[in-house]
């Protein structure tokens, strides 16, 4: 079969164990099809051993979690929420759901993610009454959360974003949305701050379908995310409800999808990282290109997706865009890194703080295929396509796409 025909290969697609069909058939079997149930709870304890963190509620999906991880934090109209910017929207449209003010913080290139110096430079400035709120006035105020995100599996410089966040009281909320089974000194990703928030969509490490899930030491804090996420109903023999809430649970059924996904974590995050390894040994001497790695042992990522740099002053002038078009020629899925939110249309007139990485890691990067079931074949189709790209004679006038910024 021709490389240019073949079956697709996808980024990151769902990969089953086989181990689901035993908890969802249960709940088929004794009717535990409603929101809540056993698997539920066994999932949520599963999750809480895991992580080696007491309290735990899983929910419809990540971005549920973090807009109840705001809302815990008592986040509202005109407050300030610093968050990274180079990441996928969820990580900030939960802040506009309660009418906060985004201030998107860049990023560094030891992980690609938070900036410690451009984080503290924010801070600063909203004290100072410098930045201006969602309603376009500039007040002096604290901000509410901190929310840095494990791009990637990549652990943030969380040492650096905790020491500052402790010096200015100021609570941070860990996006770990594409790092269950990332550690950082030892401990994992999303247990590392007052609140974390992973997910389990399909086409992460490990997928309940849709679904997520919030940590956090603070049991309180999750008692009261569960109450908001059952629609805040209150202890009466009717329905009653003195506040709003929210139909955020995970479903019986998916939290059965989670329990058989738990127990196969280690082979699934071992094989992410070894299809890191594998590029790193084939690309690692080409001209051009780096990988975002580890900066040290105290890093331990899932590499959820490997993803790497492109420099095409080195490159024969061959960018980022033009592997992407190449790869999608031969039925092969890669993916521009994520746009930096500061330079989205819905996102342009909130503040950002930085020098130009995020802009720079986007015109350069590209996401490659990493799912823990890539097949050999998959890989010497892949590796195939970039041996025909990089012994291609020097390529000429190239432009760069059309979304790429100026930085």
């Amino acid at each position: 079969m021709s490389i240019f025909t073949g079956t697709k290969v996808w980024l990151s697609s769902p990969h089953m164990s086989g181990r689901e069909d035993k908890y969802v058939n249960q709940a088929f079997a004794t009717n535990w099809v409603a929101p809540l149930g056993p698997n539920l709870d066994a999932f949520e304890l599963a999750l809480s051993n895991y992580t080696q963190t007491p309290y735990v509620a899983a929910l419809s999906s990540g971005t549920a979690a973090l807009h109840l991880a705001l809302i815990m934090l008592g986040v509202g109209e005109d407050d300030f929420v610093l968050t990274q910017s180079l990441t996928f929207t969820a990580s900030a449209n939960p802040v506009r759901y309660l009418g906060g003010t985004p201030v998107f913080i860049d990023s560094e290139y030891a992980t690609w993610n938070m900036c410690p110096e451009s984080l503290e430079e924010a801070i600063l400035a909203c004290l100072a009454g410098q930045v201006k709120t969602a309603s376009g006035v500039k007040k002096a105020k604290l901000p509410k959360a901190i929310i840095p995100v494990h791009l990637f599996g990549m652990p943030c410089q969380m040492t650096e974003i905790t020491r500052i966040a402790e010096k200015y009281g100021i609570p941070v909320i860990e996006d770990s949305a594409e790092a269950l089974g990332s550690t950082y000194k030892g401990r994992h990703c999303g247990t590392l701050s007052t609140l974390g928030v992973v997910s389990f969509n399909g086409n992460k490490i490990i997928t309940t379908s849709g679904g997520g899930a919030l940590f956090s030491n603070d049991k309180s804090l999750i008692d009261r995310a569960k109450f908001l996420a059952t629609q805040a109903r209150d202890q009466a023999v009717h329905y009653e409800h003195s506040q709003i809430g929210y139909n955020y649970r995970l479903s019986n059924v998916l939290a059965g999808i989670g329990l058989g996904q738990l127990e196969v974590i280690e082979d699934r995050v071992k094989a992410r990282r070894d299809n890191f390894f594998r590029y790193q040994q084939e690309l690692g001497t080409q001209q051009g290109i780096t990988f975002q790695e580890e900066p040290s042992d105290e890093f331990f990522s899932n590499y959820w997706l490997t993803s790497i740099l492109i420099n095409p002053k080195e490159t024969g002038g061959v960018d980022a865009e033009f592997i992407r078009r190449k790869f999608e020629e031969r039925n092969i899925e890669t993916r521009p890194v994520w746009k930096p939110l500061h330079t989205q249309p819905v996102f342009k007139d909130f503040p950002y703080f930085g020098n130009g990485v995020a802009e720079h890691i986007f015109n350069r990067g590209l996401c490659l295929p990493s799912g823990s079931n890539l097949s050999f074949e998959d890989f010497d189709r892949i590796f195939e396509c970039f041996d025909n790209i990089f012994n291609t004679p020097v390529l000429q006038d190239l432009q760069p796409a059309k979304y790429y910024l100026s930085a």
